[in-house]
């Protein structure tokens, strides 16, 4: 099936060189659109610019109706949103999180899960929330974990090895948010805190303060 990428800034989830971006044709029956301005840029797509069969918006932490409008729990159509995950300066993993409405067709979605997995890629279907699948569920578990460090249930060290061993984790949650960045961590866990108000998500002192020291 052939596409077409937009570029619309830089993407957390793909270079120039990831082959989903270099396999892109001047057009297609799928217009990709990737980059931290891909939301604004689907909004200036001419009406006639929106006819192609699948419409993919590459998403932050927001919602997809944010850029299509929502409208009494029957959104959805032929536009979907994605996200490939990233964990802070990490690599991005190899699994998108395809974010579907109420209404969208099942053969845009198909479509769509065609393109990502063309380029050698893991799909993963949700609803449209906030923060998607993997965010909403980590986001407190890091931050549980910030602040019993805080409270001084255990050291950093054994608090990683407890849930290594424990658990069978490759990577401590304290080890692993210090390789990726607390900062990032910051962003997401207070995004997903203003979207819900879930105070689960609202971000521990450790992180705050690492998104001060990156400002400073």
């Amino acid at each position: 099936m052939e596409y077409q990428v937009i570029c619309a800034g830089e993407s957390r989830s793909f270079s120039r060189d990831h082959p989903l971006v270099a396999g892109g044709k001047d057009s297609g029956q799928v217009v990709v659109i990737i980059g931290a301005d891909a939301g604004a840029a689907f909004r200036r797509l001419r009406d006639t610019d929106r006819m192609a069969a699948v419409l993919l918006i590459e998403l932050g932490t927001e919602c997809l109706g944010v850029h299509t409008g929502e409208a009494r729990g029957e959104e959805g159509s032929n536009v979907l949103g994605f996200a490939r995950f990233r964990l802070g300066d990490a690599a991005p993993s190899d699994l998108v999180e395809l974010v579907r409405q109420p209404r969208t067709a099942e053969a845009a979605l198909s479509a769509a899960r065609l393109v990502f997995e063309s380029a050698g890629l893991k799909v993963s279907t949700c609803g449209d929330f906030a923060g998607r699948i993997i965010d909403r569920l980590v986001r407190p578990y890091y931050n549980a974990a910030l602040r019993r460090l805080d409270e001084g249930l255990a050291s950093a060290q054994d608090l990683d090895t407890t849930l290594k061993l424990g658990l069978g984790y490759p990577e401590g949650p304290i080890e692993l948010l210090e390789r990726t960045g607390l900062a990032h961590h910051y962003d997401v866990a207070q995004a997903l805190f203003e979207a819900s108000s879930d105070p689960a998500y609202a971000p521990a002192r450790r992180a705050r303060v690492a998104k001060q020291r990156r400002e400073s």
